[in-house]
């Protein structure tokens, strides 16, 4: 039996020339601008351009393009490999989809069709569910093989903030940075949401707080001083928080040692590598820290490799509907956003 692992993320700029228009295709997109097409698009063609001299600075500082697409290759060959090596079944080969760069839906539903495979299994690279992020994927995906009458039986994999693998993953990277350390604040940090789409229903804030629980508990430490907060901010929205930023100044001034965990990021990209490694921590030793850390993204951690290649191989356990597969994790009713919620 044939199936296509279709992996999505967000893509990222190959050169400083393509990110203006990845800005545009960030912003164009109706689960950030909800807005009729006639206002959305001029507006986000104004966004980007307002806001590409400053992201091109941070593209210079990768060396002019974005790592993301690579490293998620990477961990698609991993995938392909640990998948066809644990279910003899089946052959799986699988796909990346980028939702604001290539390569994007369009092409890759042409690729899949030529694969002609008997089932497709829609994988969101993001741990917990945003209507933002893998909900814009999936609908972006399933309107695109609508318009080329292309039906095959679909299984999509909403998200999965407390699969024990996924949490184990985390605890062995926390581990290797904290080895030996004392008075440290451990700090996860999720891309933060306008506090509106929270209060509109989406479960993204509420799952975040579940991987972090999960993981605090597995690292079972006496006394662990931690706290989760929330990066990336930008416009003149209230966002969730605390903000990254404060609670580093906080405790840089405290004299405690930062070590800094990227929570709903599996691959290194912007975000991580100039926002995390270079931005923050010039804030942290402005403020007096001596020893800032930086656990990194899960990328092709053999746990989070395992813990894909079990959701997909047992997704039959998660069986919610027959077309979507959510782990053994129930969002509370206020959560309409929520996949499962939506399709009661």
């Amino acid at each position: 039996m044939k199936k296509a692992v279709i992996l999505f993320n967000l893509g990222g700029p190959d050169k400083l020339e393509n990110v203006e228009p990845f800005l545009f295709n960030l912003f164009n997109d109706p689960a950030i601008l909800n807005l009729p097409t006639f206002l959305r698009y001029p507006l986000a063609k104004l966004i980007a351009n307002r806001r590409a001299p400053t992201a091109k600075k941070i593209y210079q500082e990768l060396g002019g393009s974005s790592p993301i697409l690579k490293l998620t290759e990477e961990q698609a060959v991993a995938l392909e490999s640990k998948l066809n090596k644990d279910d003899n079944g089946s052959k799986y080969k699988c796909f990346i989809v980028m939702r604001c760069w290539h390569p994007r839906a369009e092409n890759v539903v042409k690729e899949v069709i030529d694969y002609g495979p008997d089932e497709i299994i829609l994988m969101p690279l993001y741990p917990q569910y945003s209507a933002a992020t893998s909900g814009s994927s999936i609908n972006e995906w399933q309107n695109i093989c609508k318009k080329n009458n292309f039906e095959v039986k679909t299984c999509i994999l909403c998200c999965y903030p407390t699969d024990n693998n996924f949490i184990q993953a985390h605890k062995d990277e926390i581990l290797k940075k904290i080895k030996n350390l004392d008075n440290f604040k451990l700090i996860f940090s999720a891309h933060g949401l306008p506090e509106k789409n929270i209060k509109k229903g989406d479960p993204y804030q509420w799952q975040v707080e579940q991987s972090v629980d999960r993981i605090v508990k597995s690292l079972n430490i006496k006394n662990l001083d931690w706290i989760l907060s929330y990066q990336s901010r930008v416009g003149p929205l209230k966002w969730i928080g605390p903000s990254t930023e404060d609670i580093i100044i906080e405790n840089s001034k405290l004299g405690k040692q930062i070590v800094l965990v990227p929570i709903a990021f599996v691959s290194e990209h912007s975000e991580t590598l100039v926002e995390l490694d270079i931005e923050y921590k010039e804030l942290a030793d402005k403020n007096g820290c001596k020893n800032y850390l930086r656990v990194p993204a899960l990328g092709k951690n053999e746990n989070y490799i395992k813990a894909m290649s079990n959701l997909i191989i047992n997704k039959q356990d998660y069986n919610f509907n027959g077309e979507l597969f959510p782990p053994k994790i129930q969002c509370p009713s206020k959560f309409k956003k929520c996949p499962c919620l939506s399709h009661e």
